[in-house]
């Protein structure tokens, strides 16, 4: 008998529904060796090799953190913790952002009061909860603050000064204001920005961290939900740095603040408090949520050998990585920004700036802003991805990246707090001779396009109509660790041709001497085409033809590359090549790595392509 409007079960229909149970299960071993097949067939694995054929798709990090092509519950790390307890891994606090979704903030750079605030009121009219300002030096005079945020509700959204070395009077005119539009001390929020250690990254000079931290002490006793100083980690992150090298300095002028703001009265809990983190958001998703999530760990770590009680998590901002920027095909941008949102989002940052596409440029104008501002609505009102605590908990790489991403960033901690702290390194240039010799080995990764970058050393569009912007105010004097952008030298290349474009009526091209039908030399032809665009080289490509030679001698140009197949080359590269330097060629190259006489040099995958686009340009006589 059943319970009415139920069905009983039927012969052919089982009491508990299990989910591909026909099929058998997976073993390890048996996608191993279909690994080892698509690998023989592809020509990847060696004949006789008796490794691991998995262990031939693992990559490195820039920490040497080795990543591996499948994660199974069989590769254990540490546990994880709940959310909203030490040691913090998935989240600050035990809801995430259930509810209330990530703080959203927006970023003002212009000197124009009148402009900023009108930028900031369309802001926060269409989906921001907070306002990144900068101010004091070449950006927003401090004199205008209040114009710049009149008919703000400061009591609903909080304010993050960016003041560089004039956090005192920043913080004199913010309180200032606060009071005229009768917020509460107790209910006053956002934070005052100071950060001395941040400065002397960026400027190389000393800037003391005492008055910072007395600042702190004084405005916490009336502003208890105000924070004073924030530890930056965009320095690092421009420099070059890996992800290790951003946590461990990170959490090493985080020590530093704590131990000023103890000597300076605070008790380390109220210490604690007064900081708030900004880290980088990059387009590699994975590094980034399990920076974030790493991050925690490491602070709940020098919070509890500090002596903190249990209920201090990192409070972090996490911000689009101004290095990923390019600004050429500025749009891909766009894709770039939304997959480190999505990624800060998911590694629980407590807010988040999606810098504008044109950031790179100059000022962002309305539209740009308004689609920053649109990727984070996306993500938290149509995908919801807020709706879930931790979204990446459990995950099996994720959760090992994140063990071994700690473990490499503790390391990175500990070496700068034995040579002194994160100030004696700065001074010293040890901090910034490791930052330079991993931007050295990024730079040899991104020459080769091993680190592709899409819309300027991969696809790049020679014809694209450049996007102009006002250019922005500079902040902060240089003269520290450097800023650098992956793209910057292919933009290089890019300059020099719209340079050369100006001034002759046309660019540099490359005659692409193709052999054989198109068929055969498509492939390479196609390949040299992108490579020379990415140098700003117009590659001229006549198709299949009965006579390259007389091709070659009507193109006007004077550089040539050999297009066609292995077998094409060994009949035809040498006689070719010397035909076309008869014919005026000064110098011959060759899509592939087979060496012919006559042919100068060579372009092929793996090949050093800026090296090869700047020998191109100065062979032309491009300044």
């Amino acid at each position: 008998m059943t319970q009415a409007g139920t069905t009983a079960p039927t012969p052919d229909s089982p009491d508990e529904l299990a989910l591909a149970a026909e099929f058998a299960t997976p073993r390890r071993e048996d996608w191993q060796r279909l690994v080892a097949g698509v690998l023989t067939k592809s020509g990847v694995l060696p004949e006789g090799f008796d490794g691991a054929p998995e262990s031939l798709l693992t990559s490195k990090t820039y920490d040497g953190i080795e990543i591996q092509p499948l994660y199974t519950a069989d590769d254990a790390a540490p546990p994880a913790g709940f959310p909203g307890l030490p040691p913090y891994v998935r989240g600050a606090r035990a809801e995430g952002s259930v509810g209330t979704g990530w703080d959203v903030r927006v970023l003002h750079g212009s000197a124009d009061a009148a402009e900023t605030n009108k930028a900031i009121l369309a802001d926060l009219e269409n989906g921001a909860s907070s306002v990144w300002l900068r101010v004091g030096g070449d950006a927003l005079p401090l004199a205008s603050l209040a114009d710049a945020l009149n008919e703000v509700y400061l009591d609903l959204a909080p304010i993050v000064l960016d003041p560089g070395a004039d956090y005192e009077a920043a913080a004199e005119a913010l309180l200032g204001l606060l009071a005229e539009k009768n917020v509460p001390d107790s209910e006053v929020t956002g934070t005052i920005g100071a950060d001395p250690i941040a400065l002397r990254a960026r400027t190389g000079r000393p800037h003391d961290i005492a008055p910072a931290a007395a600042l702190a002490a004084r405005l916490s006793a009336k502003h208890p939900k105000l924070r004073t100083l924030v530890v930056n980690a965009l320095p690092y992150h421009e420099a070059g740095g890996s992800d290790a090298q951003e946590l461990g300095a990170a959490i090493a002028a985080g020590v530093a603040y704590l131990r000023a703001l103890t000597d300076a009265g605070l008790s380390v809990d109220a210490a604690a408090d007064q900081l708030e983190f900004r880290f980088a958001a990059t387009a590699d998703q994975f590094l980034t949520i399990a920076k974030l999530r790493a991050a925690r760990r490491l602070w709940a770590r020098v919070c509890e050998v500090s002596g903190a009680s249990g209920g201090r998590g990192m409070r972090q901002h996490a911000v689009t990585s101004p290095t990923m920027f390019t600004r050429r095909d500025p749009w891909v941008n766009l894709l770039r920004t939304t997959v480190a949102c999505f990624a800060a989002g998911v590694g629980g940052a407590d807010a988040v700036t999606v810098l504008p596409f044109d950031f790179a440029i100059g000022l962002p104008d309305a539209f740009s802003r308004r689609i920053a501002r649109n990727t984070q609505s996306i993500l938290l009102e149509e995908s919801k991805l807020s709706g879930v605590i931790d979204p990446a908990g459990g995950s099996w790489y994720v959760e090992n990246l994140t063990d071994a991403l700690a473990n490499a960033a503790w390391r990175e901690f500990t070496e700068i707090e034995r040579q002194g702290g994160i100030e004696a390194v700065l001074d010293s240039g040890a901090l910034a001779a490791r930052l330079a010799e991993t931007w050295e080995a990024r730079q040899k990764r991104l020459a080769t396009r091993k680190d592709p970058i899409t819309g300027v050393s991969e696809f790049p569009d020679l014809h694209e109509k450049p996007v102009e912007r006002t250019p922005a105010p500079s902040v902060v004097d240089e003269g520290g660790l450097p800023r650098v952008r992956y793209a910057q030298a292919y933009e290089e290349l890019r300059d020099r041709s719209d340079a050369h474009l100006a001034e002759t009526g046309e660019r540099p091209k490359v005659f692409l001497a193709t052999l054989g039908p198109i068929a055969a030399h498509t492939a390479r032809a196609t390949f040299a085409a992108n490579l020379l665009q990415a140098g700003g080289i117009e590659p001229l490509n006549p198709g299949a033809v009965q006579d390259v030679v007389a091709s070659f001698r009507e193109s006007g140009a004077k550089v040539a590359c050999l297009c066609g197949t292995d077998k094409l080359y060994a009949e035809h590269a040498a006689e070719t090549a010397k035909k076309l330097k008869e014919a005026g060629a000064v110098r011959v190259l060759l899509a592939g790595k087979p060496e012919y006489p006559d042919v100068d040099a060579y372009v092929h995958a793996g090949c050093d392509a800026l090296a090869a686009l700047t020998s191109i340009l100065d062979t032309l006589g491009v300044k």
